[in-house]
């Protein structure tokens, strides 16, 4: 297991992915699938991959689910950073954490707790209690009903030392330049709104100098072109990117709710993998938008 302030150090040399978790027909996890994905993605070197995420379908995966994602990354890249995504309740969470530990994680991303809204001293206990859970390095992810404040952050960060990163997918750019400010150098920050490449521009300008990428997932080499654009201050390839591949991805992943994913798996599908289906409460793209998938991907330039 990588010491969370190896993790922080490398969480900021690069581009961090979702791989997406495959399904059988029997709507059991896939693990020869997903393991050969995973392969194929180590051709190309990022910071790190956080299975089990948004993008890996966290959210209706059992917790042994994750467990065994986590030790198959493992297995495929064993000297890659494999981080997981965690969340729910706090005990569950708790548990959910230090058993990714004992499978050989590096690290987690904190996801939303369930379902209901909390005040900050609530979601302040929910997050310390998870750190104090595990000795991997932890990523807070700013998102739907768990949202710090700058305030609360650095408690955290003075109170956790292995507490490692924040990521936002809120959009309140006021917030994380409060955050970036107050804490420096004491985090690695991370954009995380879906297909932050839209972003990642903005972003920049709050402090936030790397973030997730889901098209990673079937698109690896556009992923890491963008990247090294935005990390080199090319705005003019960045926004020819913008127009030519990545507004008209997100213009099918905005045309049914919960396509930020599907959409992925979509792609992931049609460079040849076996993904099987999404699991419900999400839905595949229809035929028509495969074939525009497909027309996007064989149009990158």
């Amino acid at each position: 297991m990588l010491s969370p302030p190896d993790l922080l150090g490398i969480i900021r040399s690069g581009l961090l992915s979702f791989p997406v978790t495959p399904f059988d027909a029997d709507d059991e996890v896939n693990l020869p699938a997903f393991r050969a994905h995973v392969e194929w993605l180590g051709q190309y070197k990022v910071a790190g991959l956080i299975v089990a995420g948004g993008t890996g379908e966290m959210f209706s995966l059992m917790p042994s689910e994750i467990v065994d994602v986590v030790r198959t990354a493992k297995q495929a890249q064993p000297n890659a950073p494999i981080l997981a995504g965690c969340g729910y309740g706090t005990k569950m969470a708790c548990d959910l954490a230090r058993r990714i530990e004992e499978a050989g994680g590096d690290g987690i991303l904190l996801l939303p707790h369930y379902l209901i809204g909390a005040p900050q001293d609530g979601i302040e206990a929910h997050i310390r209690a998870v750190c104090k859970a595990t000795n991997m390095g932890v990523i807070v992810y700013n998102r739907g009903s768990s949202v710090v404040s700058a305030e609360t952050l650095a408690r955290l960060a003075d109170d956790c030392p292995n507490l490692v990163g924040f990521k936002d997918g809120t959009g309140d750019i006021d917030n994380v330049k409060r955050i970036t400010v107050g804490l420096g150098e004491r985090l690695a920050y991370i954009g995380g709104m879906p297909t932050h490449e839209l972003f990642a521009q903005a972003y920049h300008g709050a402090g936030v100098d790397t973030y997730s990428s889901a098209v990673f997932n079937f698109v690896p080499e556009t992923a890491l072109e963008f990247h090294a654009a935005f990390r080199a201050g090319d705005d003019a390839r960045c926004e020819q990117m913008l127009r030519d591949f990545y507004y008209p991805f997100a213009a099918i992943r905005d045309r049914k709710a919960g396509y930020a994913v599907s959409a992925v798996k979509a792609g992931v599908k049609l460079r040849g993998f076996d993904t099987g289906p999404v699991r419900s409460p999400l839905t595949a793209l229809t035929d028509e938008e495969m074939e525009m998938m497909q027309a996007l991907i064989s149009g990158r330039s």
